[in-house]
């Protein structure tokens, strides 16, 4: 596992309210988890984001592990080859809100910005 630290860049972006509205989701599970994010074939435009919680111990020994403020945000380096430098950000408005992704490696995304394609 590699431990990123403050003065490295995140492969993965948090914006402040993304991290808020994510800390308070992982309050209501009643856990100290961290946040897996990676990829999947499927969706849209062929590849689709996964987010979950899970416990560190489970972190794999091929997973980035990035560290926001004591939160950890674990990828496997298979995902982190297309959602590198992506940034989450979330919103709260009615429409069109939730999370959402940006993703620099994206050739094409759906119009639900769930999916892409590289």
């Amino acid at each position: 596992m590699t431990q990123a630290t403050e003065s490295q860049k995140r492969g993965i972006i948090l914006t402040d309210a993304a991290l808020k509205q994510i800390l308070a989701l992982q309050e209501k599970q009643g856990k100290n988890l961290c946040l897996r994010v990676g990829v999947r074939q499927g969706g849209c435009s062929g590849m689709s984001y996964t987010m979950d919680f899970d416990d560190i111990a489970n972190a794999r020994e091929d997973d980035e592990i990035f560290d926001y403020e004591g939160f950890k945000v674990l990828c496997d380096r298979k995902s982190l080859l297309y959602v590198y430098g992506m940034a989450l950000d979330y919103s709260d408005a009615l429409i069109g809100g939730g999370f959402q992704f940006t993703n620099p490696n994206a050739t094409q995304t759906c119009g639900c910005g769930k999916s892409f394609s590289a």
